[in-house]
């Protein structure tokens, strides 16, 4: 492995890229330590914020601490957001749909409109994100700078505009960040931004783990975090990313055929290839569509009982209900989650995988799947094959949704920990890694070097 890292530095190219690429990722973390003037603490030293459990679970892909108020404190996730909303609207809006069959111009039309909305996205949520930093603590004053919370009128505005432009500006700069990797260093840009927020938490997460760790056999107790539970966290992440990485590169490779054709005296076509359909089509999306379901009503209306004291009553009960809902230690909890996964599943690839687009190209290109005829019966085939392993897909991201759950729960170690053990930032964390990877090996094997996921021995020796 060192002999291939070595190979990876001893190509200029390759070295300019990666450099560029960690230099970028460094600005971010810089930017991700700059507080905004007018905050005089952070969420996560607030006492009593439900909110901060919430800001912590989203801020897994939205490559930042929601708990921290910095120039980027919104992170990435509104440019995601505004993707998602395109990529949905892509399926029902029919301008939509003819602008992404147009191409690499289409293409561009479709990211100019993308920026323009993460920009609205930004103002709507730095406001509203500065609103709940005022609310909370109880008077709201235990957040902002009292400096800046007792000014005049017209310069209690001016704050407040400026804070919500600043942190609009670091959204749209890390957004510019990951187009910059994209177009000069190496690797998916957005992702990588992503993937850099969620290992950045792993120091902190094993120091409270080391912190609170006893050296001695505690019998399992919760709360407690003795050798034999130490063993069993070691082994569950070899397990689960193991598993992880299994299921994230499977693929139901379905057989096709191309069709004979003949061209003066030579006959063309007729090879055998595969039609590959990767197992989770949805990837991480039904889990953070499912867990964002879940925690924003409890959010949602204790924020109303607080801003509504004289009719809370009604708001209380709600809030009291959305917490009952939204207890990780319940079975029905639990339950509900691994039910909104499946249907987030169901919906994601109805809406991104087209079976009968895919067999009107197979149709288009004279290539047949062998036993089944092209057009309707090719399309129904397709179908039903997305169908079974979609399912299998959602019982894997439910299975893995849960696992931290589990952790947390019953051996009682902290949520910071055993985030690490599943949900969206492990399944994130395999797959930026992986394209990474296959990305650096594209560079490799074009200048016949052996890959990295390649067996040792021979590092530097050119490909046979």
């Amino acid at each position: 492995m060192l002999e291939k890292l070595r190979v990876i530095f001893s190509i200029p190219e390759l070295r300019k890229k990666v450099m560029l690429t960690i230099g970028l990722l460094a600005v971010y973390r810089i930017g991700f330590h700059i507080p905004l003037p007018m905050i005089a603490t952070n969420l996560e030293d607030a006492a009593g914020s439900g909110a901060a459990d919430f800001f912590e679970r989203v801020s897994v892909f939205a490559a930042s601490d929601l708990r921290q108020a910095t120039i980027f404190g919104l992170g990435i996730m509104p440019y995601i957001s505004a993707s998602i909303i395109f990529q949905l609207l892509g399926s029902v809006y029919k301008p939509l749909e003819q602008l992404k069959k147009e191409g690499e111009a289409g293409r561009k039309k479709l990211n100019e409109y993308t920026r323009y909305l993460t920009v609205v996205i930004c103002l709507v949520q730095s406001y509203m994100y500065l609103k709940f930093m005022l609310m909370s603590g109880g008077g709201g004053q235990s957040n902002i700078n009292p400096n800046f919370m007792n000014a005049d009128q017209e310069l209690y505005f001016g704050w407040q505009i400026v804070a919500v432009l600043v942190m609009t500006t670091g959204t749209v700069f890390l957004m510019w960040l990951g187009e910059q990797i994209d177009e000069y260093g190496i690797g998916n840009g957005i992702s990588l931004l992503i993937m850099a927020g969620i290992l950045a938490q792993m120091p902190k997460a094993l120091y409270e783990l080391v912190l609170g760790m006893k050296p001695e056999l505690t019998g399992l107790a919760k709360g407690q975090v003795g050798i034999e539970t130490l063993i069993i966290l070691v082994v569950l992440f070899v397990v689960v990313v193991f598993g992880v990485v299994f299921i994230t590169l499977g693929q139901r490779k379905i057989p096709t055929q191309s069709a004979k054709f003949t061209r003066g005296r030579r006959v063309y076509g007729g090879t055998r290839q595969h039609l590959p359909l990767r197992i989770n089509q949805a990837g991480v999306m039904p889990i953070i569509f499912a867990s964002s379901l879940l925690m924003i009503p409890g959010v949602f209306f204790g924020f109303l009982a607080g801003y509504f004291p004289s009719d809370g009553t009604l708001f209380r009960g709600l809030n009291l209900v959305s917490l009952t809902m939204s207890d990780q230690s319940s079975y029905f909890f639990n339950l509900l989650y691994v039910a909104l996964i499946f249907f987030f599943c169901y919906f994601w690839t109805a809406i991104t995988f087209n079976p009968k687009e895919m067999s009107d190209n197979l149709k288009e290109s004279g290539t047949f799947i062998p036993g089944h005829r092209p057009g309707r019966r090719t399309t129904d085939y397709l179908e039903k094959v997305m169908v079974r392993i979609t399912y299998v897909g959602a019982a894997f991201l439910g299975l893995i949704a849960i696992v931290p759950t589990i952790v947390y729960g019953s051996l009682g170690v902290p949520y910071s920990i055993a985030g690490f053990y599943g949900g969206t930032g492990l399944l994130i964390a395999v797959s930026v890694a992986f394209d990474l990877v296959q990305k650096i090996d594209s560079h490799l094997v074009m200048r016949n070097y052996r890959g990295l996921l390649e067996g040792a021995g021979g590092g530097t020796a050119p490909v046979v």
